[in-house]
């Protein structure tokens, strides 16, 4: 089983200071072992790009806050990223514990030229024990609380930095909670037991640990998060891309994704999934596990290498099939760095060619690199970000190659300024557009005409119900949803026992005055028991609401949903106290 640990080494420079620049004085070096023609063949993957990002292959370095190497280099890199491990909420005690610092590192990313990334890797540093304990801290309500209060933090930093920002969740942390809890998602963890109010929804299962992400950002409001689940390559109990290497692909993918399925990659109660796969090919550079376990990590990097061997071919068709079976694009995070002319020495002085061999680099960027990157594009993958793991690997700041050329920057830059590699985006979805009101009678099903009709609400955040005249979108009465809530956090408003057929989009107009505080609108429908209680949601950022004005917002029944419904409702979703009213009208499907 792969750990990946940051040394005591690595984490000390990464919190006290910048490694040594590599030489970046060669501008235009000989490029006679790559190609820097791109003549992209990538066939369309499952999935879309997450909004806010390019429709392009990203590539991206590991980068510590304050360091300049990336910019320095002038390679139009697209992804800068770093660890946020426990203490990073204040700084590890040198600033405010209010995630300033997490805000800092996103802003100057983005003042560089770079989108965010952060590898969010808490839990193996929360008290009581390391990796095997990982299961054990889920399953503690005091460290929970604490632990995504921190994370709520960075929601709300994020929220305010306001540009598309990577979140990349607890690398192996899923496959621990896999084998640690056998394969069941209903284990406990302690979520709603957190006393967080935004978690009070949720079960205290390792599923509910899985969603609480999730929910935070919903609740937050941070929009412009991409959330990513890691995928461990041995979380079936067969290391697939390393030593299991004849057992076929599609059972293990399918086990592990049957796992993780209620832990957010399917529909579930938070209305929303994860935005990417992430996936590391390894930690370490391959001949460092060679010297100093024995192992041999080394992936054939033929084309013609069968799928059934440690192979390039073999994690290229285990990531398709991921990206198939899930409808999830990949983000390929901490590649090595090493390349066939590192020196196999440890990597602690930055000297040229300091660290260990490995293919990686050069597979993407040396001959027959652009096969490559169409062959992992067309697989799914979308970002290529490159790492070192541990502090004494190869670096990208001293992988020189024989002709004394930093790798990376002369070859990965090449292809950047090139203008990269065009990738299918996928299906978009847009707002449903709300057609102008009509003065005539109100014919939905709820109008309100007669009254609330049975509607109510729930939740600190709505005061009452009442069918109004001060508003409407047709007719001459909607529902007044008065609201006064002391906090951010999130309430419903809802009927019983709806007769929707299976299969119908319920449509829902809103009215939300200008000035709100609300920061997104989630309609949905719940089944009864014999529809197995299953939830359906659709989430509406504010971006798509019309402030002073009335906005159509839906949600789809499941084609196999049992009517009559056991609710539909709206939920809202506030960033702050605020009162006001909010008004529905004309729910109809």
């Amino acid at each position: 089983m792969k750990h990946i640990l940051l040394s005591l080494a690595l984490l000390a420079c990464a919190a006290c200071g910048p490694e040594l620049p590599g030489d970046v004085s060669s501008e235009n070096p000989s490029l006679d072992t790559v190609e820097t023609h791109e003549a992209p063949v990538v066939t369309p993957p499952a999935g879309s790009i997450p909004a806010g990002l390019p429709a392009r292959l990203m590539v991206g370095l590991f980068e510590d806050t304050g360091q300049t190497w990336m910019k320095d280099s002038a390679v139009p890199w697209d992804v800068r990223y770093r660890y946020f491990t426990k203490g990073w909420v204040n700084n590890w005690g040198w600033s405010a514990s209010d995630g300033s610092w997490g805000k800092q590192f996103m802003t100057e990313s983005a003042l560089q030229g770079f989108i965010p990334a952060i590898q969010y890797y808490q839990v193996n540093e929360e008290p009581g024990g390391g990796e095997a304990q990982f299961l054990a801290k889920a399953q503690n309500a005091t460290t929970m609380k604490s632990y995504f209060s921190d994370f709520k933090v960075l929601m709300q930093r994020a929220k305010e930095f306001g540009k598309p920002v990577l979140v990349l969740m607890e690398a192996d942390g899923y496959g621990y909670l896999q084998q640690h809890s056998n394969n069941n998602p209903g284990a406990y963890a302690a979520v709603a037991a957190t006393g967080l109010p935004e978690l009070a929804g949720l079960p205290n299962t390792v599923a509910g640990w899985g969603l609480a992400f999730l929910q935070l950002r919903k609740a937050v409001g941070a929009n412009n998060v991409t959330l990513g689940m890691h995928i461990s390559g041995w979380a079936s109990g067969k290391d697939i891309a390393h030593f299991s290497v004849t057992d076929p692909l599609q059972p293990e993918v399918d086990k592990v994704y049957n796992f993780l399925k209620p832990l957010g990659l399917g529909p579930n109660v938070t209305g929303a999934t994860y935005d990417v796969l992430v996936g590391d090919p390894l930690d370490r550079d391959a001949d460092f596990y060679a010297h100093t376990f024995s192992q041999d990590r080394w992936w054939d990097a033929s084309d013609s290498a069968s799928i059934s061997s440690k192979s390039f071919n073999r994690y290229a068709e285990w990531l398709r099939l991921w990206n198939v079976t899930s409808g999830k694009r990949w983000v390929l995070w901490q590649l090595p760095e090493g390349n066939s002319d590192s020196l196999n020495v440890d990597n602690t002085s930055n000297a040229p060619r300091a660290g260990y061999k490995d293919n990686r680099t050069e597979y993407f960027f040396g001959t027959g690199g652009a096969t490559h990157r169409e062959k992992f594009a067309s697989s799914g993958v979308i970002a290529l970000l490159f790492g070192r793991g541990e502090g004494q690997q190869a670096s990208h700041t001293n992988d020189h190659d024989k002709n004394g050329q930093l790798f990376l920057k002369t070859y990965a830059g090449a292809f950047l300024k090139a203008g990269g590699l065009a990738i299918p985006a996928g299906s978009t979805t847009t707002p449903t557009p709300t057609p102008t009101p009509t003065p005539g009678p109100d014919t939905a099903t709820y109008s309100f005409e007669s009254g609330t009709q049975g509607w109510t609400f729930s939740g600190a955040l709505v005061k009452g119900v009442t069918a109004s005249t001060a508003k409407a979108y047709a007719g001459s009465r909607s529902l007044a949803v008065t609201m006064g809530g002391t906090a951010a956090g999130m309430s419903r408003v809802s009927v019983l026992n709806a007769a929707v057929p299976a299969g119908r989009t319920v449509s829902f107009r809103v009215w939300i005055p200008a000035g709100s505080r609300i920061t997104g609108l989630q309609p949905y429908v719940q089944q009864g028991s014999t529809g197995g209680w299953l939830w359906t949601g659709a989430w509406v950022a504010p971006t798509s609401l019309k402030a002073g004005d009335w906005s159509t917002v839906t949600v789809k029944l499941p084609t196999n949903a049992v009517s009559p419904l056991h609710q539909l409702g709206l939920e809202l979703f506030t960033d702050a106290a605020w009162s006001g009213t909010v008004y529905v009208d004309s729910v109809s499907w």
